[in-house]
């Protein structure tokens, strides 16, 4: 109490009221001033900036059209494998010989493709509906590649059309040579089953492993073209890979959502 009382005291006599009052020092000024800029500048931005994000998920490269799994329309003994793994064979083609309790059986491809495996071999003993091969549908050798995305599909509404994908290729070093760009094509609404997806991969074990986690949504990336690349697509680095891209190859695909508002995160 005695000490406020000299304080009161002090403030109070007459020596002291003709000193000037300090409001602020000039630093405090400059510190309220750069508050109040960087507080304006948020506030702008948050009613007229937005955030990108991005998903990443599971990817294969494909021709477009997928594959096919050809079965065996008989039971029998293979007797000769006609097709080899990685030849191109055309509708109709040839590619086993059964040997069945009615005579010799010739088992064609459904559709001209790419033979990507071969699951019969010389003298086995095959069931009718077994799986013989699998076939990827190209007509050329020049057919581009696309780039095949399983993204959770809670995630597919908001994959605006020609968002900006990067894909990361399995066989490609990433810190040698980028990752490949492209743009998505078409974003399938409906989540695949794994059956649906051995039948567009030709692969139940792809299948397998795209729908662990759930059933994906499937979004058919474009791959950018290049004229100036190996590959002859476009990389983040200048000249991409030495080589040449095969279907069927694994990759991680990054997609660029559709911008969020910042002001949303804050209402109720």
């Amino acid at each position: 109490m005695q000490f406020r009382q000299q304080a009161l005291a002090k403030l109070q006599s007459p020596e002291e009221l003709d000193l000037p009052v300090r409001f602020a020092r000039p630093q405090g000024w400059l510190v309220l001033s750069v508050t109040v800029v960087v507080m304006a500048a948020a506030s702008v931005w948050a009613v007229t900036g937005s955030v990108a994000s991005t998903v990443t998920a599971p990817a294969i490269l494909t021709h477009g059209q997928g594959s096919y799994v050809l079965q065996s329309p008989v039971s029998g003994q293979v007797t000769a494998v006609l097709a080899k793994q990685g030849e191109r064979i055309g509708a109709d083609a040839p590619v086993l010989k059964v040997r069945t309790a009615k005579g010799e059986t010739v088992v064609r491809a459904v559709a001209a493709g790419r033979v990507n495996a071969l699951a019969a071999t010389m003298g086995a003993i095959i069931q009718t509906g077994a799986n013989v091969a699998s076939v990827e549908k190209v007509a050329g050798a020049k057919d581009p590649l696309f780039a095949t995305v399983y993204v959770p599909a809670e995630n597919a509404a908001t994959i605006p059309d020609d968002a900006a994908v990067d894909l990361t290729v399995q066989s490609v070093p990433t810190q040698e040579y980028g990752v490949l760009r492209g743009q998505v094509k078409k974003v399938d609404r409906n989540a695949q089953t794994p059956q649906q997806i051995t039948a567009f991969l030709g692969d139940s074990q792809l299948a397998e492993q795209f729908t662990k986690d759930g059933r994906p949504v499937a979004v058919l990336v474009r791959l950018d073209r290049s004229s100036g690349t190996k590959s002859g697509y476009k990389w983040s680095s200048t000249e991409g890979p030495p080589f040449r891209l095969d279907s069927m190859t694994m990759a991680s695909g990054s997609i660029r959502m559709a911008d969020e508002r910042p002001i949303d995160w804050l209402l109720p």
